[in-house]
């Protein structure tokens, strides 16, 4: 009962604004067969066509955008959970380790299965170091955020400067793993991901440290009443268009500067200031009724965010693999994102029509029954 009092309508909505929005990043590596050259810029020198700007346009609204809005909702998530801790009296992070360890599994499970870009195994690592962190106070999230955000900004302007100096920027050659997504077996792609574990954790290994820092934020704008709904509320939230709106959008174009030096710093530093702006104009918007329909909408998908976040990279992997619908390679960025808003719209409506039935998402049904097993087996 004490969760369902504390819960925040924008969160969830935020939420399922947020998961949606990692598919429009995720999209477009389905459709280029796990060519992360379609979603970066080394490997151009000027945008000429207008199916290369159509997909650089969709890039600059979601890419490292959404990603970021998610993981400070993840944060914001944390601090609800850590105030009901409190308000029971119970240990932190305690019960809270469980959530922590199976979403770790979760995406262990997804990473090998599914798409070897899972976010989930690097929130699980996140949120336990997050959780100690909160658990020491206001002045320890302080101190750890200020070290982490000048390394970070200090380590992407170094690359940034690498870049502009004439830097080679290339991820390298992607044609023998487009060759296995498009003509190798799902188990063929299961033993590629197995093979090559480290190498394709190496991005979520080395976004721990950014994360933790979105993570705190998140805690932090919980605790400031950012999410809420009254003039407090909107009064964080105005700060925060200025911030992301005048100072987001003007960095996030860079991207649009072909030759990959802006790629990384934007991914991992501008972006998340452009997230905050997001969250300032979904929290004005909500307020139009109108619209209300899909603010419930979205609203649904955010309170079953694994399962829609799961469910959209099998349905993009059937879409675009070989052995599915054998798409990948053959789609131009109108169609590509055609399919990524038919997802999208599938998703609210399955999420919407699933919680008139059952009070939980399928994946999270799942998880909430294997923690009550093996907290019941420990005791």
């Amino acid at each position: 009962m004490g969760e369902q009092r504390e819960r925040i309508r924008l969160l969830d909505i935020l939420r399922g604004f947020a998961i949606l929005g990692t598919l429009g990043t995720n999209i477009w590596i389905f459709a280029y067969l796990g060519d992360l050259s379609y979603i970066t810029t080394y490997a151009y020198t000027e945008w000429r066509t207008a199916n290369d700007l159509l997909r650089m346009i969709v890039l600059f609204l979601v890419n490292g955008k959404l990603l970021g809005l998610l993981t400070i909702m993840f944060g914001a998530g944390m601090e609800l959970k850590y105030r009901q801790s409190k308000r029971k009296n119970l240990s932190w992070p305690g019960g809270y380790m469980w959530v922590l360890l199976f979403l770790g599994l979760e995406g262990l499970l997804h990473f090998i299965f599914v798409l070897e870009y899972d976010i989930l195994m690097s929130y699980a690592v996140t949120g336990i170091i997050a959780a100690y962190i909160v658990k020491r106070g206001d002045r320890l999230i302080s101190i750890t955020m200020k070290w982490i955000g000048s390394v970070v900004a200090f380590l992407m302007l170094a690359v940034l400067a690498l870049g502009l100096l004439g830097a080679n920027m290339s991820l390298g050659s992607f044609d023998e793993v487009a060759i296995l997504y498009q003509n190798g077996t799902w188990l063929e792609q299961v033993q590629y991901r197995l093979t090559n574990f480290l190498p394709l954790r190496s991005e979520a290994i080395l976004v721990i440290p950014s994360n933790v820092f979105l993570f705190l934020l998140g805690v932090r704008l919980m605790r400031a009443g950012v999410f809420a709904p009254g003039a407090q509320g909107k009064k964080h939230r105005r700060k925060l268009f200025q911030l992301g709106i005048y100072v987001g959008v003007p960095l996030n174009l860079l991207i649009f500067i072909p030759g990959g030096a802006f790629d990384l710093p934007v991914r991992y530093l501008f972006a998340p200031i452009l997230s905050l702006g997001y969250i300032a104009v979904i929290g004005h918007l909500i307020q139009w009724k109108k619209c209300e329909w899909l603010w419930k909408l979205l609203e649904n998908a955010g309170k079953m965010s694994l399962s829609c976040y799961v469910i959209q990279n099998i349905i993009s992997a059937t879409i675009f693999y070989g052995w599915g619908l054998a798409l990948g390679g053959k789609l131009n960025s109108l169609a590509i994102t055609a399919v990524w808003l038919c997802i999208c719209s599938f998703l609210l409506v399955f999420a919407t029509l699933w919680l008139l039935r059952f009070k939980l998402g399928p994946l999270e049904m799942l998880r909430r029954s294997a923690i009550a097993v093996f907290t019941s087996r420990s005791r």
